[in-house]
């Protein structure tokens, strides 16, 4: 696999936030919890992007050496340990779509400011070829097909907190470009149906180079 992305595994996270706590889930994500994230050996680049529209609110995306690294003991460990600010705001969590994903195809360059995100049921193989067509798109800088890991998840203290279970995606597919219009039409024109939002780019980290890369 070539392409903008720097692993072959994702984790692709949808969800609201309730009771008033954006601010709070705001200032947590960037203080604190990406910032954790990307300290985990395996972790490379987290995003975080807020809806133009569609739902969930809000859009985190992880890339990592490969999808074993989210269950790996160092990210585990996390998750069985949350800090008491994640403590707090993990109950005010709504509509939670957490999904470990192994990376099918990823095109183009770059990392835009605004992402098209589709959820859909599969099967993944014809997806290719809608992948490569909105990679050919004027104002479409990147394509990326990822497909649910089929992983061993422990149940953790974090998603005890959250309740659960989680919904997840069996295929996303996601576009991205400089501008949001443009972006959007282009999937139009090629994207099948499936649940979509429009997002814009809100936080970006990357991972310490001089950290381990594996467990």
């Amino acid at each position: 696999m070539t392409g903008p992305l720097l692993g072959t595994g994702v984790l692709a996270i949808w969800n609201g936030i309730a009771n008033g706590q954006d601010d709070a889930f705001l200032r947590w994500h960037v203080e604190e919890h990406i910032p954790e994230r990307v300290a985990v050996p395996g972790f490379l680049r987290a995003r975080r992007y807020v809806a133009l529209h569609g739902q969930p609110r809000y859009f985190n995306f992880y890339e990592v050496v490969e999808p074993e690294v989210l269950v790996a003991p160092a990210y585990l460990a996390r998750l069985d340990d949350p800090t008491p600010r994640t403590r707090a705001i993990l109950p005010h969590f709504t509509d939670m779509i957490r999904t470990p994903c192994r990376v099918v195809a990823s095109r183009g360059q770059g990392v835009a400011g605004t992402v098209a995100t589709l959820r859909l049921d599969g099967p993944v193989a014809p997806l290719r070829n809608v992948a490569a067509a909105l990679a050919g798109e004027p104002g479409v800088s990147a394509v990326h097909l990822l497909e649910q890991a089929e992983l061993a998840m422990p149940g953790t203290a974090e998603a005890a907190i959250r309740g659960g279970p989680d919904r997840a995606a069996k295929i996303v597919l996601l576009a991205e470009g400089p501008d949001a219009d443009t972006l959007d039409a282009a999937v139009s024109r090629h994207a099948p149906k499936g649940e979509r939002g429009l997002y814009r780019l809100d936080f970006l980290l990357c991972a310490d180079p001089a950290a381990p890369s594996r467990t």
